[in-house]
């Protein structure tokens, strides 16, 4: 294991290298199954129909079974960590704001965008930055905003070189 920040592979950002403004349109994109949604809901131990009775489902505005929206969010953040945060992350600090604008469902393919809204030293950790993040997902065709979730991380500075 390496011992020290410049020799771990990674490819996440510096603190630095997160300014406001910049905006992060991310190559990985999901499809979410019924098989995700499934294993997802019950492992974290929901049991509402609207994720898991077809049937149920059917009755509803909906029509059918909705992506636990938990797991929405999830995979908004996971998409971002290979180009945000891999590797140049000390920790989550906490979600500021979190809202689903339409409901995602199985087939349905998402793609996500993070804005960086502010950056600032730690007062306390002079190698460590705090970054606001704000990230976007979208179902792929119809572009509707799925999830939007407002974050604070904290991150590394760059290493001397």
């Amino acid at each position: 294991m390496p011992d020290n920040l410049s020799e771990r592979p990674l490819t996440g950002l510096w603190f630095e290298e997160l300014t406001p403004g910049l905006v992060i349109h991310h190559a990985i994109r999901r499809t979410i199954t019924e098989a995700d949604n499934v294993a997802f809901t019950t492992m974290t131990m929901n049991p509402a129909p609207i994720h898991l009775d077809a049937d149920f489902a059917s009755s509803t505005e909906f029509g059918k079974p909705l992506v636990n929206s938990l797991l929405t969010l999830g995979l908004t953040v996971g998409i971002s960590v290979h180009e945000t945060t891999m590797g140049t992350t000390v920790a989550n600090l906490g979600f500021k704001e979190v809202s689903f604008g339409a409901p995602v469902f199985a087939g349905d393919t998402i793609r996500v965008e993070t804005e960086v809204l502010d950056a600032r030293p730690s007062a306390s950790r002079p190698t460590q930055g705090i970054v606001t993040f704000e990230h976007r997902a979208y179902t792929v065709g119809s572009e509707t905003l799925v999830c939007r979730a407002v974050r604070t991380g904290l991150m590394h500075c760059q290493p001397p070189q």
